[in-house]
């Protein structure tokens, strides 16, 4: 069975919130010797930034002379990107081989997350990694990534998403990503909205966690500045000297992330605002380049347990001219389910004015270049990712 193959049978396992458990996941390592204590654990969780702090971090410790795993998530391409070393994606043998290991030793069925969480955990021991940078899949308290003690716990951000699953308030949610913190283990933080912030300040409390947030401003078009604070700060806390971090900033690409493409005469930025919070600071952050005084058009897709409708309206009061598509995903929201856009005092449901729907993906990104000079692809990871593909 080739490895795209297998690793699609793979992703037929359950979703994310549902699985063998905390208590069942222990005990599967356990039984493959707790490969998780073999190195140093960054554990990052966040609404979103967490992506970027990890990478950036990642490489900082690596620039720094230290063998450093990377597990991150969800991959724009090949399923390889989410386990990395010292900045190479480990090969599909290895990940196969890796996760064959955790399902010789399955016994409550492993969910999708689990099963990669455990298949990196094995291979970042084998590979005798010193350090391993690790970003929680969804929330914190449950996530199997919460097995680990790390050395510092990042709490990146706190907005509404997935609220269907972690609650729906600040409180609740922030709630879920404080779940990371651990007894004595140092907490750094980004700048949260004040009801999460407490509820942070309460966990870190009762754990005796040492706690700090970073002099940021919180606002959106902000998001990258706090994210290169945060990565600094940790950096400094864990040793790291400065001339390893600013070689990082200077050189970790970051795919998906305001990535921008020359095709001819047309400008592709790649953005996977995948929620209201990220989408808000992205077209805040929009309006402060030159690209926001072009000819620009927006290429977007949405998942259908996202709140597509806000992210609709955020980028309808910026272009006039987008195309909304669908990506080949379960999860993903198709055309003929799209309620889509209210103007305010509206009865019927539409796109913003200019707006229209193409289903298939590469027609879409087609008939943005014949529309504008500058096509931002937004909304989800699952588009930025395969529209990526065709540009590389």
């Amino acid at each position: 069975m080739n490895f795209n193959t297998w690793f699609n049978k793979l992703q037929t396992r359950t979703a994310i919130n549902r699985g063998a458990g905390l208590v069942a996941f222990k005990s599967l390592l356990a039984r493959l010797d707790n490969p998780q204590i073999n190195y140093k654990i960054i554990h990052v969780a966040g609404t979103n930034g967490k992506g970027t702090v990890c990478t950036l971090l990642a490489r900082a410790l690596t620039n720094a002379g230290n063998k450093t795993g990377l597990f991150i998530s969800p991959h724009l391409i090949f399923p390889t990107e989410r386990i990395q070393l010292d900045g190479a994606e480990i090969s599909p043998d290895d990940f196969k081989r890796a996760a064959e290991k955790v399902l010789s030793q399955e016994i409550e069925p492993l969910n999708f997350f689990e099963l990669l969480t455990a298949a990196a955990f094995v291979y970042f021991a084998e590979k005798k990694a010193e350090y391993v940078v690790l970003e929680t899949g969804l929330g914190g308290r449950k996530d199997p990534t919460n097995v680990c003690v790390p050395v510092l716990s990042i709490i990146t951000s706190v907005g509404l998403d997935h609220t269907h699953l972690l609650g729906d308030s600040l409180e609740k949610i922030a709630a879920e990503k404080a779940g990371i913190i651990k007894s004595g283990v140092p907490v750094l933080c980004g700048n949260l909205p004040p009801e999460a912030a407490r509820v942070v300040q309460k966990t870190a409390h009762e754990k005796n966690a040492p706690l700090e947030f970073i002099d940021a401003e919180n606002s959106p078009g902000n998001a990258q500045k706090q994210n290169v604070r945060l990565v600094c700060r940790a950096a400094k806390m864990l040793g790291i000297s400065d001339d390893a971090v600013n070689r990082a900033l200077e050189t970790a690409k970051l795919p998906g992330r305001f990535e921008v493409f020359k095709c001819g005469n047309k400008t592709i930025i790649l953005d996977g605002a995948h929620n209201p919070p990220a989408m808000e600071n992205l077209l805040a952050f929009w309006q402060k380049t030159d690209f926001a005084g072009k000819r620009a058009a927006v290429l977007c897709a949405f998942m259908k347990d996202k709140d597509y409708a806000q992210m609709l309206r955020l980028l309808g009061t910026q272009f006039t001219t987008g195309i909304v598509t669908a990506v080949d995903s379960p999860r993903s929201l198709k055309i003929s389910l799209y309620p889509a856009y209210r103007p305010c005092g509206m009865t019927r449901e539409i796109l913003p004015s200019g707006w229209q729907f193409i289903p298939d993906v590469s027609t879409a990104l087609i008939r943005a270049q014949e529309l504008a000079d500058v096509i931002l692809v937004t909304g989800s990871f699952y588009l930025v990712g395969e529209v990526r593909a065709k540009l590389i």
